[in-house]
């Protein structure tokens, strides 16, 4: 008999106290578990843009598609009360498009683009030292999403959960009626 209330006891025990609770990084999307390198040096975990709409893009300053920086920027002024983040990722892996250290690269997108979203350190965004962020992003996920980034300005869109839900290549301008659209779209979903 007091076996049994000892079990009893036990078991009523658990079922009041429960499961362990989750651990919040491991239920993160797979975007949102990166940690990365801001431009000024500065470690950034993604998770800290849970519940916002993301761009995330390759970009380079010497690059016939460069002007799509103030297309961002302008993006960004609209929609960032409504919670869009934009991240850009320089990298000079097209024709030497981005020569410049993080701090020239950071002063040039101010001088003449005024950008005021979110710039991250140089990254390799193809080959064997790609970054790991973006060999999640062209490796593992949605099979329509996968694919080598073929140059500058490849613009992947995150929902507010943190799944990646679309990609537009690099001549599909920010401004579209194409890239708005499903902009605008995630942006009327409601924040979790």
């Amino acid at each position: 008999m007091r076996l049994t209330r000892l079990a009893l006891a036990v078991i009523l025990g658990l079922a009041v106290i429960g499961p362990a609770s989750a651990d919040p990084v491991r239920e993160r999307p797979a975007v949102l578990s990166f940690t990365v390198k801001a431009n000024d040096g500065s470690s950034v975990d993604l998770g800290k843009y849970r519940g916002q709409v993301l761009i995330l893009v390759n970009t380079a300053s010497k690059c016939g598609l460069t002007p799509q920086y103030a297309d961002l920027e302008k993006l960004y002024r609209e929609y960032r009360e409504r919670g869009l983040r934009v991240l850009a990722f320089p990298a000079n892996d097209f024709g030497q498009q981005e020569p410049g250290s993080d701090s020239e690269i950071r002063q040039f997108c101010s001088a003449n683009y005024n950008v005021s979203f979110d710039l991250f350190s140089k990254i390799t965004v193809v080959g064997t030292d790609k970054a790991p962020l973006y060999r999640y992003l062209t490796e593992q996920t949605e099979p329509a999403l996968r694919g080598d980034i073929k140059w500058n300005f490849t613009k992947f869109l995150v929902n507010r959960k943190g799944e990646v839900v679309a990609r537009f290549e690099p001549k599909v301008k920010p401004d579209s009626p194409e890239f708005r659209a499903s902009l605008e779209k995630l942006l009327a979903e409601p924040a979790s």
